[in-house]
């Protein structure tokens, strides 16, 4: 377990600003203690300082994960956001899209959300934007990047894409043996 180096922690920080913008400050500075990322095989950890400082007796080779796990780096050096990292990235979300309930399972399933599922999006959502997938109730189930700007969401056929599904909560069930 090791800190991130510069280009790593660039890399990632574009990242999770595509979806959270300069809340990210957030997640480091909290009001119940500072948290930090430590990368151990490919893999991002989002873990306490406190619990960081409880883990150094253990020795890399036997540590399994420490913290949150938000995403890796693929051998190209892109970061690839996780699922995990849901929890803590929907609170600070800037761009949302809320999916009617008949296009839940669809979009739970691993596929993207069509106009015809789309309940509400954020105003002024650009093309290309990291979105967070909510449903109707409120209750956050993935990430997505927008296929459509708001204004062309308002103007396309129903059966055109909106939203390019990334992850979504269905990942722990449908990936179950090997999630990590």
């Amino acid at each position: 377990m090791r800190p991130l180096t510069e280009e790593e922690t660039r890399v990632m920080f574009e990242k999770m600003a595509k979806y959270i913008g300069e809340n990210l400050q957030l997640l480091v500075d909290r009001p119940d203690g500072t948290y930090c990322f430590r990368l151990h095989n490919d893999r991002v950890y989002y873990v306490s300082e406190k619990i960081l400082k409880l883990a150094a007796n253990i020795s890399g080779d036997k540590l399994v994960s420490l913290g949150t796990c938000f995403g890796k780096f693929t051998k190209t050096h892109k970061f690839r956001l996780h699922i995990t990292a849901l929890d803590y990235l929907a609170p600070y979300a800037k761009y949302k899209v809320w999916i009617k309930p008949g296009a839940e399972q669809s979009f739970l399933y691993g596929n993207h959300v069509l106009k015809s599922g789309l309940g509400r999006i954020t105003e002024n959502t650009a093309q290309y934007q990291g979105v967070v997938v909510y449903s109707m109730a409120d209750i956050p189930l993935g990430f997505g990047v927008a296929a459509k700007s708001t204004q062309d969401c308002r103007k396309v056929d129903p059966m055109a894409i909106v939203v390019f599904h990334q992850a979504d909560v269905g990942e722990y069930v449908r990936h179950e043996e090997t999630l990590t």
